[in-house]
C-alpha cells in the first residue's frame, strides 16, 4: 500500500519476530540454515545476471560513475565514521556497507516507470555491475582476512584460500567451456529438473567456498557466473526470483532476531546522519562524474537517485564482519536502520524524480558541462543541417531514416542506445547520442529549418509516474520553440487518438499501414489480363 519494496517489510517482520518485540523466532537452527540458502540463491542469481557486456557497451561512464561512487562514499563514510566516534575498525565496515545499492530495488522500480531502457536506466544499470564487482571483491578479501584473522598461521592460510579460489575458477572456467551448454540444454527438457539442479548447484559451490575458506557467499555467486552465459539463464533467473524472496526472508528474520530494540534506538542519531550522506551525497557525486563526462544534469540526476540507497548486500556484508568478530552487533543495528530509512526514502525519490527534478533543476547549473562528450558525443550538428530529425533509431525509425534520406531529405537521428546509435552511423546516417524525453537536450538540437520531426521510439504503457515519451517530446519541441511539423508512430488507435489530440500533425500506424501498403501492391488498380507482370507493383506510390 505504501509501494514500498518487500525488502522493508521483510526487516520490519524481523524486528517484530525477534527477543526485542514478539519473541516467535525461536527455531535458530533452520532458521539459519534457510537464511543461508537464501543468501547462496541471491548471490547465484547476481551471478546470473552479471552482464560484462553491459559495461563494455556503455564505455567509460559506467566504470568512470560505479569506481567514482564507490571511492567517494568509502573515504567520505569513514571520515564521517570517524567523527561519530566509531573505532577505525568499524567504520570502515560501515563505509564500504554504505557503497553497495540495491540492483534488486532498482531494476524493480525502474520497470515500473518503463525507464529501463531509458538513457539513465541504461547507465544506472551499468554501474551498479561494476558495484556487484565491487561486492565481489571486497567479499574475497574480507574471507581472506578472516581466514587469517582466525589462524595463527594467517599468511599460510589466506595463501591457501586464494589457492582453492584459484583452482575453483579454472573449473568453473573448464564447466562453461565445455559442459555448461550442453549439460543445461539436457536438463531444460523437464523445467523441474532445470530449477532443482540451479538451487543444488548453487549450494553445492556454496558448501565448497565455504569448506574451502572464501565464503559461501562467493561459492554461491561463482555457480551463477558458472551458468551466465547459457541460453537459459533468463528462464531460470525469472523462475528463482519468488523463492529468492521467499529464503531471503528468513535471513531477514535471522537478522531481526539477533537486533536489540535498545540497540536501534542508541544508533538513531547516527543513522539519521549516515542516512543523509547516502540519500544526498551518492546522487551527488554521481551527477558531478556524468556531468564531467559531458551528460547532462538531468541524465546525471535521475541516474544518481538510484545510488540513494543501501543494499540487501550491505547487511550481507556486515553479517559476514561480525560472524568473523570484526564488527559488533551494535555496528549491524546502524547499518540496518541506515537501510530502512534509505530503502524507505529513495522509492519515493525515484518514483516521483521527474518531479523531483522540476523542484531542483535551478540548482543543479554547476553539475553540467557541455561540449566534452557523454549525450554530446563530441560532435553538434549546425542549425539548419537537417530537414527531418527521427527520434527513436530501431528497425522502424532506422528504415524511416533511409527512406528519407533516398528521398533527397537531410536526415538526423537521435538516440541513446549506443549500438543504434553505431549501426545508424555505419549506415552514413548523422546521430546525436541523447534522451528524446529529456526538454534540456531537444532544447540544444539544431531545430531551425527542420520541416519534419519523427518520433519512432517505443510504445510505453502510461501511468501515474511515467508520461508517454512520445508526449513529453512533443512537449519539448514546442517549449523550444519548434515550428515545424510532427510526425509519431502508435500501434493503438486509442493512442492515435491522444496524440492527434495532443497536436501531432501525422500519426503512423506501422502495422496498419503496411498492411494497407500490402494489400494495395496485391490487389493493385487493374486486375484485368494485360496488368504488370507478376511481382511488379503498379500502385500508387507509398
Amino acid at each position: 500500500m505504501l509501494r514500498q519494496p518487500l525488502i522493508v517489510s521483510f526487516i520490519a517482520v524481523g524486528i517484530l519476530a525477534g527477543p526485542s518485540a514478539l519473541n516467535i523466532a525461536r527455531s535458530d537452527e533452520y532458521i539459519d540454515l534457510l537464511a543461508e540458502l537464501g543468501i547462496a540463491v541471491l548471490l547465484f542469481l547476481v551471478g546470473l545476471k552479471l552482464d560484462l557486456n553491459l559495461v563494455r557497451t556503455l564505455g567509460p561512464v559506467a566504470l568512470m560513475t560505479g569506481l567514482g561512487q564507490v571511492a567517494f562514499t568509502t573515504i567520505f563514510g569513514l571520515l564521517i565514521g570517524l567523527a561519530l566516534g566509531l573505532d577505525p575498525v568499524t567504520a570502515i565496515y560501515v563505509a564500504i556497507a554504505l557503497t553497495f545499492s540495491s540492483t534488486i530495488i532498482i531494476v524493480k522500480l525502474l520497470s515500473d516507470k518503463r525507464e529501463i531502457d531509458s538513457l539513465h536506466g541504461r547507465i544506472a544499470l551499468g554501474f551498479l555491475i561494476v558495484q556487484d564487482i565491487v561486492v565481489v571483491l571486497a567479499m574475497i578479501m574480507l574471507s581472506a582476512i578472516g581466514v587469517g584473522a582466525q589462524s595463527d598461521s594467517a599468511l599460510a592460510d589466506i595463501a591457501s584460500v586464494f589457492g582453492y579460489g584459484a583452482l575453483m575458477l579454472v573449473a568453473i572456467g573448464l564447466f562453461i567451456r565445455y559442459l555448461a551448454n550442453p549439460l543445461m540444454e539436457r536438463l531444460s527438457r523437464s523445467p523441474e529438473l532445470m530449477i532443482s539442479f540451479a538451487i543444488g548447484w548453487a549450494a553445492l559451490l556454496a558448501a565448497l567456498g565455504h569448506y574451502f575458506g572464501f565464503g559461501k557467499e562467493l561459492g554461491g555467486l561463482l555457480a551463477g557466473v558458472s551458468l551466465a552465459s547459457t541460453p537459459f539463464r533468463e528462464a531460470i533467473a525469472a523462475r528463482l526470483a519468488a523463492l529468492r524472496d521467499f529464503l531471503l526472508l528468513f535471513f531477514f528474520i535471522a537478522l531481526g532476531a539477533s537486533l536489540d530494540l535498545g540497540v536501534l534506538g542508541d544508533n538513531i542519531g547516527a543513522a539519521l546522519v549516515f542516512s543523509v550522506f547516502v540519500l544526498v551525497g551518492n546522487p551527488l557525486i554521481v551527477l558531478a562524474i556524468m556531468g564531467a563526462m559531458g551528460y547532462r544534469r538531468r541524465t546525471g540526476f535521475l541516474a544518481g537517485l538510484t545510488v540513494a540507497q543501501i543494499s540487501e548486500f550491505s547487511l550481507i556484508f556486515m553479517a559476514m564482519g561480525v560472524s568473523i568478530g570484526h564488527v559488533a552487533g551494535d555496528a549491524m543495528g546502524l547499518v540496518t536502520l541506515v537501510g530502512l530509512i534509505t530503502i524507505a526514502a529513495s522509492t519515493y525519490m525515484i518514483t516521483w524524480s521527474h518531479q523531483l527534478y522540476g523542484m531542483v533543476e535551478p540548482l543543479l547549473a554547476p553539475f553540467e558541462r557541455t561540449g566534452a562528450g557523454g549525450e554530446e558525443d563530441g560532435w553538434r550538428p549546425r542549425a539548419g543541417s537537417a530537414d527531418a530529425i527521427v527520434f527513436g533509431l530501431g528497425r522502424y525509425g532506422l528504415a524511416i531514416a533511409e527512406e528519407l534520406g533516398e528521398a533527397g531529405l537531410t536526415v538526423l537521428g537521435v538516440d541513446f542506445d549506443p549500438d543504434a546509435v553505431r549501426q545508424a552511423r555505419a549506415r552514413g546516417i548523422p546521430v546525436m547520442f541523447g534522451d528524446a524525453t529529456d526538454p534540456e537536450f531537444v532544447a540544444h538540437l539544431p531545430l531551425d529549418g527542420v520541416r519534419w520531426a519523427v518520433s519512432a521510439v517505443p510504445e510505453h504503457d502510461t501511468g501515474i509516474t511515467h508520461d508517454d515519451p512520445r508526449r513529453s517530446l512533443m512537449r519539448a519541441l514546442a517549449d523550444a520553440g519548434y515550428a515545424g511539423r510532427i510526425a509519431v508512430a502508435v500501434h493503438s488507435e486509442a493512442g492515435r487518438q491522444r496524440l492527434e489530440k495532443a497536436g501531432a500533425d501525422l500519426v503512423l500506424m506501422p502495422y496498419r499501414d503496411a498492411a494497407a501498403r500490402a494489400a494495395r501492391l496485391v490487389a493493385g488498380p487493374d486486375q484485368s489480363a494485360d496488368a504488370a507482370a507478376p511481382g511488379v507493383a503498379t500502385g500508387e506510390p507509398a
